[in-house]
């Protein structure tokens, strides 16, 4: 169904056109550099984890999150066994081909190859992504082979183009 001219003006719309800017998407998680790290938080400048930080610049460019997360221990991957976060991203985002994410992109990562993705972030270029990470909060950081060798799913936020 088409968008009568009273819609162009709804919450709604007009977040669902800001979306379709990469760099709004880097400016809101750029907005969040120097919160620190706090297990399951999500709110900017008093705390969050790297999936709260995907959730807070969720909300400041689409608008109320599409669902509340359980609970989580910080080892939750381990003893899970399952690729929740991942499941979460097919769920609500778009998959996006892993080698040739750009900015704006959510990046999810694996510490071991054996277990699930548990880590996230959001690419601000093809070199460099913001994520929060327990002892350091959340920074803006190069993309280093380290990192890459990491990389196991790659999401675009809805109506990126």
């Amino acid at each position: 169904m088409a968008a009568g001219a009273a819609d162009l003006f709804t919450p709604e719309f007009q977040k669902a056109s800001f979306m379709s800017k990469r760099h709004d998407i880097v400016a809101a998680a750029r907005g969040w550099r120097g919160t620190p790290y706090r297990h399951q938080a999500s709110l900017r400048g008093a705390g969050c984890d790297c999936l709260g930080l995907v959730r807070g610049v969720w909300r400041e460019v689409c608008g109320p999150e599409p669902e509340a997360p359980p609970a989580y221990s910080p080892d939750w991957a381990e003893s899970g066994g399952c690729e929740a976060l991942a499941q979460a991203g097919f769920r609500h985002l778009r998959p996006a081909p892993a080698l040739s994410f750009a900015a704006g992109d959510v990046l999810l990562f694996r510490w071991r190859a054996h277990l699930p993705a548990k880590h996230a972030g959001i690419a601000t270029s093809p070199a460099a992504m913001i994520h929060a990470q327990d002892g350091h909060g959340v920074a803006e950081v190069p993309l280093s082979p380290w990192w890459l060798r990491r990389l196991a799913f790659v999401f675009q936020f809805p109506g990126v183009t």
